[in-house]
């Protein structure tokens, strides 16, 4: 009967784990998933609402132009009610009077503005503004002289030194940065969303003026433009990064305290294969989370994406270490949500938003860059709707886990029957220890063994080197010198010298 209940719960086990592995894979991610949902080839984004950046701007501004002549329609209407209004009260009253007259000559103009207010407030304001703003614009704005920080001063010389290898190219480009600025500077009161346009407007044209003008090669484009780039948002930075004009900190803070309310989530549970106890995977670990940190410390959105590009190839080196053999997309995303989960990046809402509105967009929608970032947003957006089937947890432990109630940990405990003794169980916990210690008592072993023999080697390979360098320069001893004969001992003309003066006494 203990037989049959002991291969009964094999079953239900191995059942148990075959259905974790089927159901666990809910997390993958297919390379189609990342692309934008137009079809165009590139990558989405979830901000973008699954279009790229290209696409998204289509679409925006077809949805903006298509409000904006509903609202011209509405206006329109609302005119021509108010006219017919008008026009039936006058036809009921007669003649007019000259008061009336003033009257109707104060409502033209009355009319006449809030058309003109209509106009201004429906026009594009991500277009370039007339010749009159960028007249006003080359005026020296407070902010542009202000004092500005060693970084800054330190980009904006590097900046002014890569631009003269370019000649005439190059000064109409920093002429261009430099009217850009000053235009962003007049439009600070503006939406975080409108900035954006605008700056990726500044990218888009710039862009093509070097391609149809200036006649630059592809990639020396894109060099310009990371230049560019760094230059403005170095600049821009104190102003554009989580303004409080958006909600931008209130993400951050709602993901900060969902990710430290998962501080319960185990490798296994997201089937992540990475195994931290091999030190050289522990030590990829923790530089992937430093990484990931990191980020938030610069300031220009391709340095931001340099950061997730360095740690997500140290997360693919740890899965290779740990498979031994090369790491696949399918298990990246799982560890990359793993990483964030344990490090728990500050700002990660508004780095994320920030290189979305103003990075340059041809290095969003393709690349390495494009797609480790990609796939940041999505771990991101996994974290933000985990639940308890994600885990493949019943709802009532995922809530417990949830409230601290329990942790995994404990819950290793309580896979014992009730019958069990509680000796038994701490013998069991206590062997368990103790392997573990004799494991890391033979590595450092090992470990103490191989720095000994290194020792040795080192002090016989240091006692040959001296000895082959007495065989090669002998020491040889040298007997004493004789002793110096006279100075003048071989002068032979010493005979021919006066006798030397000799000392007289007088008497006195």
């Amino acid at each position: 009967l203990m037989l049959s209940k002991h291969f009964l719960v094999c079953f239900l086990v191995s059942r148990k784990k075959m259905s974790l592995k089927s159901e666990r894979r809910g997390i993958h991610v297919d390379q189609s998933e990342l692309l934008c949902k137009k079809g165009c080839g590139y990558y989405g984004n979830p901000a973008w609402q699954g279009f790229c950046s290209k696409c998204w701007r289509e679409e925006y501004h077809k949805a903006r132009q298509k409000q904006i002549q509903e609202d011209w329609e509405l206006a329109e209407r609302l005119q021509r009610e108010e006219e017919e209004a008008f026009a039936s009260s006058q036809s009921n009253q007669g003649a007019q009077s000259l008061t009336f007259s003033k009257f109707e000559e104060k409502k033209t103009n009355e009319k006449t503005r809030k058309v003109t207010t209509v106009k201004k407030f429906f026009s594009a304001s991500s277009r370039a503004g007339s010749k009159k703003e960028i007249h006003e614009a080359k005026a020296p704005s407070p902010s542009i002289n202000r004092q500005t920080s060693i970084e800054t001063d330190r980009v904006s010389k590097e900046f002014i030194e890569f631009l003269k290898t370019f000649h005439k190219t190059g000064q109409e480009i920093y002429k261009q940065t430099k009217l850009f600025l000053e235009a962003m500077h007049y439009k600070r009161e503006l939406s975080i969303e409108e900035q954006s346009e605008c700056t990726q407007d500044f990218y888009q044209n710039v862009a093509e003026r070097m391609q149809a003008r200036g006649k630059v090669p592809p990639e020396r484009v894109e060099k310009i433009m990371d230049q560019i780039e760094k230059y403005i948002m170095t600049r821009l930075y104190k102003y554009v990064f989580c303004p409080e004009t958006t909600d931008d900190e209130k993400k951050d803070l709602a993901i900060q305290k969902r990710i430290r309310a998962l501080h319960w989530v185990t490798p296994q549970m997201l089937c992540v294969p990475v195994n931290e106890e091999i030190p050289e995977v522990s030590d990829m670990v923790v530089k992937a989370i430093t990484d990931i940190i990191e980020m938030d410390s610069k300031r220009v959105p391709r340095d931001k994406l340099a950061c997730i590009t360095k740690c997500s190839k140290h997360i693919f080196n740890a899965i290779k270490i740990t498979k031994n053999e090369p790491a696949s997309a399918d298990d990246f995303l799982p560890t990359l949500i793993y990483i964030v989960l344990k490090g728990n990046p500050p700002r990660l809402q508004s780095n994320i938003q920030y290189i979305t509105r103003f990075c340059n967009p041809s290095r969003l929608m393709t690349g390495e860059d494009g797609y480790y970032f990609t796939n940041l947003c999505c771990a991101v957006a996994f974290i933000e709707k985990l639940d308890a089937q994600s885990l493949n947890l019943s709802q009532e432990d995922f809530d417990r886990y949830m409230s601290g109630q329990t942790s995994p940990r404990k819950q290793e405990s309580e896979s014992w029957s009730p019958d069990a003794c509680l000796g038994v169980k701490q013998m069991y916990k206590n062997l368990d220890l103790l392997s573990q210690l004799n494991e890391r008592q033979e590595r450092i072993m090992n470990e103490a063994k191989k720095l000994e023999k290194d020792l040795i080697d080192w002090t016989d390979g240091i006692a040959k080197e001296v000895q082959d360098i007495v065989e090669k320069y002998p020491l040889e001893i040298k007997p004493p010198n004789q002793p110096l004969a006279a100075i003048d001992s071989e002068n032979v003309e010493n005979d021919k010298l006066p006798p030397p003066l000799q000392p007289q006494v007088y008497a006195g």
